[in-house]
């Protein structure tokens, strides 16, 4: 079988090819019109992040089964597309962890002691010996924000070290924090805690920007390190703190755009420390993803399970129709659940009633746990859902019952936080008409789509009215509302489905209203 390697990867990748009994053929410069002629009879594709692998080279590439990304970001490679053509997209998301968590705690000691301005002010022939006056890691307090992967083994080197750990994590258990000698607090206690910050957290919507001036504030008097994403930090706002002396240093090896332009205010602070994005460069770590991303496209080409696979379902083809329409429910359920339950989540239950207890249903909990962890996980999929959720300590637990009071099947996401829950329900109306039947206990019979609104209320008259009349005065429309309550005279739940975001001034505008309990907006389907 022929295996097409557009990017340069490691010897030990390619040897691993080989040795298996493909045929490797490199093209490092393949564009356009030759990138779609040399992928026309691959059966495998390895790429960094040069490839675009777009629908045009899915569409030439009829023979193919995998594309393997030799690191972790797949932003070059339309998965959709790929899984439309039934090709599977693996990623190495374990083989630069060290390398990462090396780099981070090299730019620590940077920023703490002044390294590299030392370093070029002495090739200067400068003896400034006196300019520089360091601050020791030893008892002071690191701040991690981002307790994944990576965010741990940085924690477990500097605790060793001698500092204390703080960390702002939603999505880890405390005694899973407490296990790699960390205080788990929340996010603007971790910036004050923190005599050093270091960032690992994915870049998404809601953490695009999430440390502006006002964060940066709370850090006076500290250093900043990002050895994660770019994007995370206003880049902005983060020259200006340490231009006014707010915070004491800061080093970055990753940008909001990369490579990082020569005019950023970034480059003109001494004690702003940038590498161009050196995290993952080490030879063992390009050894690492070479060799895991060759041995995932053995493993698809044999037609084996697949390690990292971010878009190929772990069940036999035969009973995957059977279950395939639970798959959205429960991921659904999952993320509704997760926006709607406030605080760290310590606990995830899947309950499964009725014919589809005699399904195999592991793919469909991994895809309840994949709705649950995506506003925070990057690249979370069902297939690495449930390891996330060991990482982080979550407790997962699935029940079945053959008894449905009310359907034919039901599938059930629980979300806990070790003082509250949220239970959400799904099923199938006329055996492929998806719904939510249940949020909390109220039956709504909710059309799980796109942008969702929901509110808890007392019961009483001029309610609904007052919700319809402040998204119509802030440009929302209402494409469907589903009402359910308690008790008369209780309290109600409603769902709507609106066409478009709900500013924040609209909520607070409702919730100002002694009537409105609380407004939850929550988007599903990928959109913002």
């Amino acid at each position: 079988m022929k295996v097409l390697v557009t990017d340069p990867i490691a010897d030990a990748g390619l040897d691993v090819l080989e040795d298996a009994g493909h045929e490797v053929e490199t093209g490092y410069e393949l564009e356009g019109e030759a990138l779609l002629e040399a992928v026309s009879d691959a059966h495998g594709l390895i790429v960094r992040s040069g490839t675009e692998v777009t629908e045009d080279v899915l569409d030439a590439a009829e023979d193919l089964v995998i594309v393997g990304r030799a690191g972790i970001g797949v932003d070059n490679i339309d998965i959709d597309a790929a899984t439309d053509h039934g090709v599977i997209v693996a990623n190495a998301p374990e083989g630069n962890v060290r390398a990462a968590a090396e780099h981070t705690v090299a730019m620590t000691f940077a920023t703490a002691r002044s390294i590299p301005q030392a370093h070029i002010r002495l090739k200067d022939g400068e003896w400034a010996k006196s300019d520089y006056l360091g601050a020791e890691l030893d008892d002071k307090t690191l701040g991690v924000v981002g307790l994944g992967r990576v965010g741990q083994e940085v924690a477990k080197k500097l605790d060793s070290l001698g500092m204390d750990i703080v960390a702002f994590d939603p999505y880890i258990s405390e005694e899973r924090a407490s296990r790699l000698g960390a205080d788990l607090v929340e996010f603007e206690a971790c910036l004050e805690a923190a005599d050093f910050l270091t960032i690992h957290t994915p870049l998404t919507p809601e953490t695009e920007g999430m440390i502006g001036a006002e964060e940066l504030d709370l850090l006076e008097g500290g250093h900043l390190i990002n050895v994660g994403r770019g994007g995370i930090v206003q880049e902005d706002a983060l020259a200006t703190k340490v231009e006014d002396g707010t915070l004491a240093g800061a080093a970055l090896d990753v940008f909001a755009e990369e490579p990082l332009s020569s005019d950023s205010p970034l480059l003109e602070h001494e004690d702003v420390i940038v590498t161009p994005h050196l995290g993952a460069s080490t030879e063992a770590a390009q050894e690492n993803v070479a060799t895991s991303t060759a041995e995932q496209v053995v493993a698809a080409i044999n037609n084996e399970p697949v390690a990292n696979a971010l878009n190929a379902p772990s069940i036999d083809e035969n009973a995957f129709p059977r279950v395939e329409p639970y798959i959205d429910i429960a991921e659904t359920a999952g993320k509704v659940a997760a926006q709607l339950l406030e605080g760290r989540i310590g606990g995830v239950e899947v309950t499964y009633e009725g014919d589809i207890v005699d399904e195999d249903v592991e793919f469909v909990t991994a895809s309840a746990l994949k709705g649950v962890f995506e506003p925070l996980e990057w690249q979370v999929n069902a297939v690495n859902a449930p390891q996330i959720a060991e990482d982080r300590g979550v407790e997962v637990t699935e029940s079945k019952t053959r008894q449905a009071e009310d359907f034919q099947s039901l599938v059930s996401v629980t979300v806990s936080n070790g003082d509250d829950e949220i239970t959400v329900e799904g099923t199938l109306f006329a055996g492929d008409d998806p719904r939510i039947v249940r949020v909390d206990g109220y039956r709504v019979d909710a059309i799980p789509h796109g942008k969702m609104v929901v509110t808890r209320n007392t019961d009483e008259p001029g309610v609904i009215g007052l919700i319809g009349s402040v998204m119509g005065k802030h440009g929302v429309n209402i494409a469907g509302m589903f009402n359910a309550r308690e008790a008369h005279g209780g309290e109600a739940l409603t769902v709507y489905n609106v066409d478009s975001q709900v500013p924040e001034a609209a909520k607070t505008e409702l919730n100002e209203d002694g009537r409105i309990i609380g407004v939850d907006y929550i988007t599903l389907n990928g959109q913002n």
